[in-house]
């Protein structure tokens, strides 16, 4: 046999041998892709996020990746699923969720998309603005902006300069992102306030004694912290109502306490109740100055349509409901019965 013919079939098996160990690399790659595409990220149990910076370059956020120690495979891989999914190039900045289960196809397809976390942040019914301003200083991943502005400094930032901050943001559950401010908050709670008020107010019950939208918004606020039950909203507002009509005080305890500030100590004397401030409805007739807490929308449609009846004074009963009373005589022995414990 001739050298040519010995060469030639060395030549040969040497060039199966290149393709078969092509077709095995090829074959463990492809393996290798398709476990990475479908493997989930190592993410704790209690899941977590990644920040996208602006600006940041596809190797810095695959960097980022596997730095935080939720991938370890290799960049190329990262590289190819992008190539693939046609986003290199348009993956957005942001808080990204990192949700324990979730595979790299599904975190660069969020990227992609823009879809970066969300948190909530909850205005309670009830809250004063001090309690709310306190409640945004605690939330994550929220700029402060309003740390070192007084109340009037902050209502002048948000578009409201001039009002009285009480009372003037809707509790409800907002919506934010890393990077959003607690003004963007504070703005957007007050316009929920403004359109809920431009929309109730029309509606209003006949012959109430409120001249204006802000008078219904104080009222409100007296009658959701007098009771936090549904049921009794209405009838609240019924007494109170009936009360500015008959042009006799208020005495409502809560306002006394709004009054007092600081110096409330978690219980209200008699002394208390003869010290006069501007929101001392045993002292002062008609409507405190200005409402008392946030009122919620259930505690506006009440204020704004009162339960019709005779009742003129109501006591808790301890179980967070109260008693009524059309009489004075039938309301000083509820008084008896269930704060002095002496039923009779």
């Amino acid at each position: 046999m001739s050298d040519k013919r010995v060469h030639g079939r060395a030549w040969l098996k040497l060039l199966v041998l290149l393709l078969l160990a092509a077709a095995v690399a090829v074959f463990y790659l492809g393996n290798a892709y398709t476990r990475f595409n479908s493997t989930p990220l190592n993410v704790a149990a209690g899941g977590g996020s990644i920040d996208v910076a602006r600006g940041s370059s596809f190797r810095d956020i695959v960097a980022d990746l596997r730095r935080q120690g939720l991938s370890t495979a290799n960049p190329l891989y990262w590289r190819a699923l992008a190539a693939q999914m046609r986003v290199a190039g348009k993956l957005h900045a942001g808080e990204y969720a990192l949700e324990p289960g979730i595979t790299p196809r599904q975190l660069l397809a969020n990227m992609a998309a823009g879809r970066v976390l969300q948190r909530n942040f909850t205005i309670v019914d009830g809250w004063t603005f001090a309690e709310l301003r306190q409640a945004l200083a605690r939330a994550e991943k929220l700029q402060h902006d309003s740390a070192n502005l007084d109340d009037a400094a902050v209502m002048q930032k948000i578009g409201a300069g001039g009002e009285a901050p009480e009372g003037r943001f809707l509790p409800e559950t907002y919506a934010y992102v890393k990077g959003d401010s607690d003004l963007d908050i504070l703005r957007r709670a007050h316009a929920a306030m403004v359109k809920t008020l431009d929309e109730l107010w029309p509606g209003r019950a006949p012959d109430l004694p409120l001249a204006t939208p802000y008078e219904a918004l104080i009222l409100a606020s007296i009658v959701e912290k007098e009771t936090g039950l549904p049921v009794e909203r209405a009838q609240i507002a019924g007494v109170f109502v009936r009360r500015l009509q008959n042009h006799m005080l208020l005495q409502t305890d809560p306002s006394v306490i709004y009054g007092m500030g600081a110096n409330y100590a978690g219980n209200i004397r008699k002394s208390d109740l003869t010290t006069d401030t501007p929101f001392n409805t045993y002292t002062r007739a008609g409507l405190p100055p200005t409402p008392i807490a946030l009122p919620g929308r259930p505690a506006l449609v009440a204020a704004l349509h009162p339960a019709a009846g005779d009742a003129l004074y109501f006591v808790a009963r301890g179980d967070g409901g109260h008693v009524f009373a059309r009489t004075l005589e039938e309301h000083n022995r509820h008084v008896d019965c269930y704060q002095r414990k002496r039923c009779r």
